[in-house]
């Protein structure tokens, strides 16, 4: 079998009763994550502008429609995974696979969440079975990667998760699903530029990629062929978008190892890369170094951090470039404790108390030359009076190392959706999170959404 066959007779013939206890405990709370973090994406800058964008490309006239995260609309369920998928990963918050640098759940539950209105009634042992088995191709291909990040693998990958897990939930046959894998090969793009200036392409790649994912399984619902050997073929995914890699030891781990339980958690709204040097710089807030007695900060990382998130403060940053930029991030941790939803607004942006210690700090590269390694980090403050004070990470806390606990996870999905619906909505907040913890019980996945969409 090809490797293309090999990922789609997973994702489509894994049973419920197939997955370990562990990995359905990490699909419902990644799930309840991901609903949480879509909800705040709703009140995120440039959000607005996408809806209304989206908006103009059709309504719901002869189509199912899907609602919307936080906004309280339905649209067309590919107009609503688009929308979906930008609000996911627009704020950073979304989950992470490290090893894989891969969002795993951004591009595959914006569409699943879709497909579970627009298909009818989806239970809630066929949603976790799709998002396991999703999460493993989509993080499965990053693993087998051997080379540093150069396109947009979030989505890169992200499309043939969320094609598969698509596929799997309308029934498809393997000849279907490899047709439509095929179209989520000719839909496949997303580059790392965005990221590079600092603009808001890359939670657009997120949610192009999962309105992708459905319009691949509608072109194969519809008949149409497309090609099969798309992840290792001369033109396929690894020979196109990855320089080196090797998929074999992943096949071989299908059924055996569970990406779902490698996911992490983000406690803070930025980039993955940001957080080991957040949390560094909270460890020498508790030493003593406060924003008054700074002379200046150094983050030493591996390479993937510096390029991730070494960028150097300005003047007049875009939401965008501040959220991926630590001397910003760790102006505003070493001021206030940590990073959080609201410090990103234009007024704290340009905040000259944060300007002025933001330029007192940067990242510099040092440690394993592994392209996908996050850790270790160490910050080492110099003080104003010649004492240095260092503080070393090894595992990122949300790690499954360093896990965020069940209370501290609920809240910060409580957080999200205060922050998403601008008001307390803890009694929504509350039959999610009861729900969730007993998805496998729910005869209608899709009224999760749409209580999550507020209606």
């Amino acid at each position: 079998m090809t490797s293309t066959e090999r990922f789609a007779r997973h994702a489509l013939e894994t049973s419920y009763a197939d997955l370990p206890g562990e990995a359905v405990d990490a699909a419902k709370i990644f799930i309840l994550d991901t609903i949480g973090v879509g909800v705040a994406g709703a009140a995120a800058p440039h959000a607005d502008a996408v809806f209304e964008t989206v908006k103009r490309w059709g309504g719901c006239d002869g189509a199912a429609p899907a609602h919307v995260l936080g906004r309280g609309a339905a649209l067309p369920a590919p107009s609503a995974a688009f929308v979906n998928g930008f609000q996911i990963h627009c704020q950073e918050y979304d989950c992470v696979h490290e090893p894989a640098v891969v969002h795993p759940m951004a591009t595959l539950f914006a569409a699943l969440s879709a497909e579970t209105q627009r298909a009818g009634p989806v239970d809630g042992r066929s949603l976790i079975a799709a998002v396991c088995t999703g999460v493993d191709v989509a993080a499965g291909l990053g693993v087998a990667a051997r080379s540093a990040i150069r396109f947009f693998r979030p989505a890169n990958a992200g499309i043939f998760g969320a094609t598969l897990g698509v596929a799997r939930l309308r029934g498809f046959d393997l000849p279907a699903a490899l047709d439509a894998a095929g179209y989520a090969l000719a839909f496949c793009s997303g580059t790392m530029q965005a990221h590079v200036e600092g603009k808001p392409a890359l939670p657009i790649q997120i949610g192009n990629a999962a309105r992708g994912a459905l319009m691949a399984c509608d072109l194969a619902a519809g008949g149409l062929p497309g090609p099969h050997d798309v992840i290792d073929g001369p033109y396929g995914y690894l020979s196109l978008f990855e320089e080196e890699s090797a998929v074999a030891p992943v096949l071989d781990s299908l059924g055996k190892v569970w990406r779902m339980t490698e996911v992490s958690h983000k406690p803070f709204p930025t980039g993955r890369a940001a957080q080991g040097g957040i949390s560094a710089i909270q460890r020498l807030r508790e030493s003593g170094v406060s924003a008054d007695n700074l002379e200046r900060l150094t983050l030493t990382a591996p390479p993937l951090i510096r390029r991730l998130v070494g960028r150097p403060y300005k003047d007049e940053m875009d939401v965008n470039y501040a959220r991926l930029c630590f001397p910003y991030l760790g102006a505003v941790a070493l001021r206030d404790g940590a990073v959080g939803l609201d410090d990103f607004d234009a007024a704290r942006r340009r905040d000259g108390a944060i300007a002025r210690l933001a330029r007192r700090m940067e990242v510099v590269e040092a440690g394993p030359a592994d392209p996908a390694a996050f850790t270790p980090q160490t910050a080492c403050a110099v003080l104003k009076d010649g004492r240095s004070i260092e503080a070393r990470i090894g595992d990122l806390y949300g790690s499954p190392q360093a896990p965020m606990d069940r209370a501290a996870a609920r809240e910060k999905f409580r957080r999200c959706m205060d922050y998403g619906f601008g008001r307390n909505v803890s009694i929504w907040a509350d039959e999610l999170i009861a729900r969730i913890e007993h998805l496998e019980e729910e005869k209608d996945a899709g009224r999760l959404i749409r209580l999550a969409a507020g209606v």
